[in-house]
């Protein structure tokens, strides 16, 4: 990539970072009370993004071979202990990684 090309991917970005700072600010100008379209997304969005997430995660896994998913049914079982037990969504998510990363490198080999 030549130097000419990387200041213009790097000018993308930043446009683009600033774009997605200020469109909020731009699209509701006054302080008035929020569309109920946004509120709604606002309420749905995180539960199917979890459910985007988990469909991911699985999408691989075959049921009827190997280990049987093993190693991906723990770890997300570790999700949900961690997230009833603590109620962190950051320590919920990094907990399950590190524990499917540790049964794929060393017990599901």
């Amino acid at each position: 990539m030549s130097a000419a090309e990387m200041v213009v991917m790097i000018a993308a970005g930043a446009l683009a970072t600033q774009l997605t700072r200020w469109l909020p600010f731009l699209a509701f100008p006054t302080p008035e009370k929020t569309p109920k379209t946004v509120t709604y997304l606002g309420k749905v969005l995180p539960a199917c993004m979890w459910g985007l997430l988990i469909v991911y995660c699985f999408r691989t896994g075959d049921p009827f071979s190997g280990w049987h998913m093993a190693p991906e049914l723990i770890a997300a079982g570790t999700v949900v202990g961690l997230h009833v037990w603590k109620r962190n969504m950051s320590l919920s998510m990094i907990g399950g990684t590190l524990v499917y990363m540790l049964l794929i490198r060393t017990v599901f080999v």
